[in-house]
């Protein structure tokens, strides 16, 4: 397996011109299922487990763990400036840095999954509570200029989830064989 397939084992994220009310439900859904699905992928992980990064030169275990709830938190963050700010410009942050900080590289997983389970708790009530006139508001990312709409940017974070839990899945099944 080439190292381009272990950091996007399923593939980059392609935004999709137009959003259906039924796909944007379906990524909701995503969105509230990842804090179970990385609790049940991570629970019977040893401490060497979560040292382990999951490609070459990639991220330890415990690293995406603290990342993916990072990523998210801010994410919430934008998608209420989205909704209440007319084309805000959202403010980026530096992930490798925040995920060599000391609590990341050392810490327990059991808070960041908690963070991550209420975090998404709080952001699929208010994504679920947005009236249809709200999908189509934009941001502008900072760092990169790029103008979001609301509804691509649910894809993208749940696309995220899905890309960090297939990288720790595919580190576990490689460590079977």
């Amino acid at each position: 397996m080439s190292d381009l397939d272990l950091r996007y084992p399923i593939g980059r994220f392609e935004a999709v011109a137009a959003i259906s009310r039924g796909l944007r439900e379906e990524l909701l859904g995503e969105l509230e299922r990842l804090p179970g699905d990385f609790r049940g992928v991570v629970a019977r992980l040893t401490a060497a487990q979560l040292d382990t990064p999951y490609r070459d030169g990639g991220w330890t275990v415990r690293q995406v763990v603290h990342h993916v709830p990072d990523s998210h938190l801010n994410a919430y963050v934008r998608h209420r400036l989205t909704v209440t700010e007319e084309q805000p410009t959202v403010r980026g942050y530096d992930e490798k840095a925040w995920a060599a900080t000391p609590d990341v590289l050392v810490g327990e997983v059991s808070a960041p999954l908690a963070l991550l389970e209420a975090v998404h708790a709080r952001w699929v009530a208010f994504l679920r509570a947005l009236r249809e006139d709200s999908w189509p508001r934009r941001f502008v990312h900072g760092d990169t200029g790029k103008l979001w709409r609301l509804d691509e940017s649910v894809a993208m974070y749940a696309w995220h989830g899905r890309h960090h839990l297939a990288q720790v899945r595919g580190l576990i099944e490689r460590s079977r064989r």
